[in-house]
């Protein structure tokens, strides 16, 4: 715990890329082979269930020290982090625990059938032989909430030159739904076993946004454009029989979508094909507020089924008959995928629509009018360019249309965690409904560090209410918040729900009264 803890500390102390990626390599090098698995499965995701409530961590650390309720609420709400406050408030230790990670993490998995008086004891005691930081990175695995700010391409980069595997190969080896206690460090990373099932996704091949004048990637007929839609990412994977779907973020959601299910059964064969998942109704896509209603059910009822039916739109092969089609130019791969889905018609799978101009003033002009079909605009793919993993600059860019924007007051402000915890950073605004105002979206990008410093005085002068860790602050500083996408939503007080927000700028030359009003907002809707 303590070498793993010293890592967490020196990840959350820098935010430069090579410090990262060389602390998480001398942790490989240092670590045992059981402790590097579980560095791997705890850095993607993989972490068990909670085993103890929060409720009673909180209840247990006040019958050790003593404070009043009022004074650990007074305390969560400046630090930000439950974690990070009961690892604070929490006397020295008496004695030193030295564990694996892999130790702590096998007595946090039995904790689950224990009473209540039984894990108490083991927290207690474990609380006792742990410093402040240990005593930090333990609370946030028992109590569910240990999440790691590294990209997955910074753990590959790491991963990579620790082992001087390639980046793809590990990128590959990694994914799917591998189990810890099935698994061997060196045999995952160095993907011994690539296939153990049929349900083993490729990793994702994915864009940059384009940056440049569209006219600088040279002759138009080199690139293949296609709409870029707003749904979920997905691989739909059909071996010997058996479906699977992964979305993007590696969940397998394959039972989140039984129509889809149904229409891949109906094809013969096997194959790997890469598409978006959409509400389809009357052949018009929906907006992704409507996808959001299916998304995370156990159990689909009829009524949704037949109100928001999903179909996807196919736009890539990357097997076919258990051959890799990878490393195939595009053009070859569009052929074999055409064939596929032409052999094999079915309503629920489609296969992404072409975009064919002559020139690129005539392709700007399409790209204008993308929102009129509920697109975010295009993607440029370079013709001969193979399914790499993760992103590459040059073969694939996405040309998004501009993002929409409303002017909005700070009305809620909270504390961020890690090196930001001082400062508030986390926003919620508002627009004008009638007489009122009414809350619109939550932003924690897009000032700078000066900005953000000018923005946590102001909450602290003029702090209304205290909810926990927010803040209630008078509706006085306007900012400009842009969006990719805006949808009705019964869910949202304001009655509408926008998709990726972001702070654009700071409108010091705005006040309160030229905000934007919800009603106009709601206009926006397609």
């Amino acid at each position: 715990m303590k070498d793993f803890a010293q890592l967490i500390n020196t990840l959350d102390s820098t935010n430069k890329t090579n410090a990262k990626v060389d602390a998480m390599v001398y942790y490989l090098q240092t670590a045992n082979s059981s402790d590097r698995l579980w560095f791997l499965a705890l850095f993607t995701g993989k972490r068990p269930k909670r085993p103890v409530n929060t409720n009673l961590l909180k209840q247990w650390a006040l019958e050790i020290t003593g404070l009043p309720e009022w004074l650990f609420v007074e305390s969560y709400s400046s630090v930000g982090d439950l974690g990070e406050t009961l690892s604070l408030i929490l006397p020295n230790p008496n004695e030193t625990i030295e564990k694996t990670l892999t130790q702590w993490m096998a007595e946090l998995i039995a904790l689950k059938d224990l009473t209540d008086e039984e894990k108490k004891a083991y927290v207690l005691e474990s609380w006792n032989g742990l410093n402040h930081l240990e005593r930090f990175i333990f609370n946030k695995l028992i109590g569910g909430s240990f999440r790691i700010g590294v990209s997955k391409k910074l753990l590959i980069n790491a991963l990579s030159k620790y082992s001087g595997i390639d980046a793809n190969i590990l990128m590959h080896s990694i994914m799917g739904k591998w189990k810890i206690e099935e698994e061997d460090f060196e045999n995952l990373i160095q993907g011994t076993n690539i296939n153990p099932d049929d349900s083993k996704p490729y990793p994702f091949c994915l864009a940059y946004p384009l940056e440049k004048e569209i006219e600088e990637l040279g002759d138009r007929q080199n690139w293949q454009a296609e709409y870029k839609w707003d749904g979920i990412r997905g691989q739909f994977i059909k071996r010997n029989e058996e479906v699977f779907i992964w979305s993007r973020g590696e969940e397998l959601v394959t039972e989140q979508f039984p129509e889809v299910v149904s229409a891949l059964n109906e094809m013969t064969g096997n194959f790997v094909i890469d598409g978006e998942i959409l509400v389809v109704k009357d052949g018009q896509v929906m907006n992704f507020n409507e996808l959001q209603k299916r998304l995370n059910r156990k159990t689909i009822p009829k009524k949704m089924l037949e109100e928001l039916p999903v179909k996807i739109f196919v736009y890539d092969i990357l097997e076919l008959e258990g051959e890799d089609l990878r490393e195939k130019p595009l053009t070859e791969r569009r052929l074999l995928l055409e064939s596929l889905i032409k052999d094999h018609p079915t309503g629920n799978i489609l296969i992404s629509e072409i975009v064919d101009t002559e020139t690129w003033e005539e392709l700007t002009e399409i790209r204008e009018q993308s929102r009129d079909n509920n697109s975010e605009g295009l993607m440029l793919k370079e013709i001969n360019s193979h399914y790499h993993a993760g992103r590459k600059k040059g073969d694939w860019w996405k040309w998004k249309v501009s993002p929409l924007t409303i002017d909005a007051v700070l009305i809620y402000a909270q504390k961020g965690s890690g090196r930001r915890s001082s400062y508030y950073t986390d926003y919620t605004f508002a627009v004008k409904s009638g007489g009122n105002l009414v809350t619109i979206a939550k932003a924690y990008s897009g000032l700078t560090d000066k900005e953000i410093m000018e923005v946590s005085r102001f909450v602290n002068k003029n702090a209304i209410e205290k909810f926990g860790p927010v803040r209630t602050v008078k509706p006085e500083l306007v900012f400009e918040i842009a969006f990719e996408g805006i949808g009705f939503s019964s869910r949202h007080k304001s009655g509408v729900a926008v998709r990726f927000p972001r702070i654009v700028r700071w409108r010091k030359d705005k006040t309160v009264e030229e905000i934007d009003d919800i009603e106009e907002i709601k206009k926006l809707i397609k």
